[in-house]
């Protein structure tokens, strides 16, 4: 079957029953195992942390961004689940010089949605797919009429993603579009993917909050003080860097937690 990645290119992908897949990006993985495959899968990567048994299941290829291409071989694989920004391009340039590689480039919920659905369509789950995707969609309107039900003008918020240097998100990411459904403004939304910002950039952008991601970086408790000396008016929050980022089945639950973070606002 000949499916359009999100790239652009074109790639021949086998029929559902023949599958041997490799999956480099853990939201991906997910999704596959929601969609509910499990043989057809023969490696992820050692960030694929769910589901928890596959790291010990399935083949381990490497990194997102340090596949080991001998592991790869060795599986054989007929398809290769790559995503333009987590995966390094020139990586995901050799492997397909030698397998189909179905990459996605995803910035925002729409774009999410569609690649829950080619990937379903491509593994011949087109059924669950649907349904996961009905179910996301529903789960965001009844976000947005919550926004509006607590009629709460957005927050402005530094969304960081690593400590040193310091790094935060802006604004032709995934992770921009979450913070505008989860209440908030982004401060960096007029910057390009991961800018760098030193203490006096950050005390003139004077957010209202300061959220410290789970994911790269593990931001921890004790990491709050060093960003409250900063900034000692804004208010600082852990959050769960997978809801904000994976653009997989994962948008199943992050509605409800998004929520949680309008209602605490």
């Amino acid at each position: 079957m000949e499916v359009l990645d999100q790239l652009g290119k074109i790639i021949n992908t086998p029929s559902p029953d023949k599958l041997r897949i490799v999956s480099l990006v853990p939201s991906q993985t997910e999704l596959l195992y929601d969609l509910g495959l499990n043989e057809e899968v023969f490696g992820v990567t050692k960030f694929c942390i769910k589901p928890e048994n596959w790291r010990k299941q399935k083949t381990v290829v490497g990194g997102t961004k340090a596949v080991k291409f001998e592991k790869v071989a060795d599986l054989q694989p007929n398809l290769i689940l790559a995503n333009k920004e987590e995966n390094e391009k020139s990586q995901i340039e050799q492997l397909a010089e030698k397998y189909p590689v179905w990459t996605s480039d995803i910035q925002t919920l729409e774009e999410a949605l569609m690649m829950i659905k080619t990937v379903s369509t491509i593994v011949g789950k087109e059924g669950r797919g649907t349904e996961i995707i009905d179910r996301i969609t529903t789960g965001f309107n009844t976000l947005n009429n919550v926004k509006t039900a607590e009629n709460s003008s957005k927050k402005s918020a530094a969304y960081f993603i690593w400590r040193q240097p310091m790094m935060l998100v802006g604004g032709d990411t995934f992770i921009n579009e979450m913070m505008d459904f989860a209440g908030f403004y982004n401060v960096m939304a007029d910057q390009n993917r991961y800018p760098e910002v030193d203490k006096e950039t950050l005390q003139n952008l004077n957010p209202d909050y300061i959220l410290l991601s789970s994911e790269p970086f593990p931001f921890a408790e004790k990491h709050i003080p060093e960003f409250q000396e900063i900034c000692p008016n804004a208010t600082i929050l852990l959050v769960d860097g997978e809801m904000f980022s994976w653009y997989g089945s994962r948008l199943l639950v992050a509605p409800a937690y998004f929520k949680s973070i309008i209602k605490s606002l």
